[in-house]
């Protein structure tokens, strides 16, 4: 058998690649190109001066820095919540399958509205957290919380199917030949789940940059200090300031493909390697 019969098992190739790329000429690059046009209508010292306004930095700096801490710990939770719901069985199992979903089926502004009444000064969490000296609310840490919020279930659901698919007589064999848990962990499990990790980092990173209704009630909005890129974007628009919007609308476009670019770039790596150790 060819390699171009093996790969083409289904017929119409052409047409369906065609449809491929008209449908996303349709949805991604037009609606992209748009973009780029109406930032074209900026000189170039127009367009730097915009996105680089101090307070433009600062919404790069919060958002950035929010999605990111928020992605890291959904990598190390998730990772823990997959790993409880595939190796145990106990009562209540079916419901916090359902909870961990909840934040797909959630509107993000019933999440920001409950979120910013938890963690409130007279909150359930928030008034011991005030008495600690943690103040969640209307700061950059609120911000944090709430994107970890929305994150969570992107990396469950990557790495859920890999532990299921992982066969368990390898970690027997391992702690049969003295591994610790730690050693199994570390060099049996761990490599298997780093694809998966990654994809669900990269799923929760890319869903944490783009949030907006979450996160504009419990941020507090304030400019310099608890400000993320898509309200200021909003408020350029709703200042008829469109060539702003799209300029700071551009930057946040390149930074994120750039990211997503080489955190793909990294995942394919690591899935090669994982390839290609002895036995995978």
């Amino acid at each position: 058998m060819s390699r171009s019969s093996r790969h083409r098992v289904l017929p119409g190739f052409r047409l369906t690649l065609g449809y491929t790329w008209f449908y996303l000429g349709l949805v991604v690059l037009i609606p992209l190109s748009s973009l780029f046009l109406k930032t074209f209508s900026l000189s170039w010292e127009a367009f730097w001066s915009t996105v680089t306004t101090a307070r433009a930095l600062a919404a790069y700096r919060l958002s950035f820095g929010a999605s990111l801490a928020a992605a890291l710990a959904n990598v190390v939770f998730g990772l823990l919540v997959a790993w409880v719901l595939v190796r145990y069985r106990f009562p209540g199992r079916d419901v916090l399958e359902s909870l961990v979903d909840l934040p797909f089926a959630l509107p993000t502004a019933v999440a920001g509205l409950t979120l910013t009444t938890l963690f409130s000064n007279k909150g359930w969490y928030g008034q011991h957290l005030e008495a600690l000296g943690i103040s969640v609310a209307y700061t950059s840490l609120g911000v944090a919380v709430a994107l970890t919020f929305i994150g969570l279930p992107f990396v469950v659901r990557a790495v859920q199917p890999v532990l299921e698919e992982l066969d368990a007589d390898v970690e027997e064999a391992a702690a049969t030949l003295g591994a610790s848990p730690w050693q199994t962990f570390r060099r049996v499990l761990f490599p298997a789940l780093v694809p998966a990790l990654l994809s669900g980092f990269t799923l929760a990173f890319a869903r944490a940059l783009g949030e907006y209704g979450s996160v504009v009630f419990i941020s507090g909005n304030m400019p310099l200090r608890t400000e993320i890129v898509p309200l200021l974007i909003i408020t350029r628009l709703e200042q008829y300031d469109y060539e702003g919007a799209t300029a700071i609308a551009i930057v946040m476009l390149a930074a994120s493909f750039s990211l997503l670019l080489a955190v793909n770039l990294l995942h394919r790596w690591s899935h090669r390697r994982l390839e290609a150790r002895p036995g995978a």
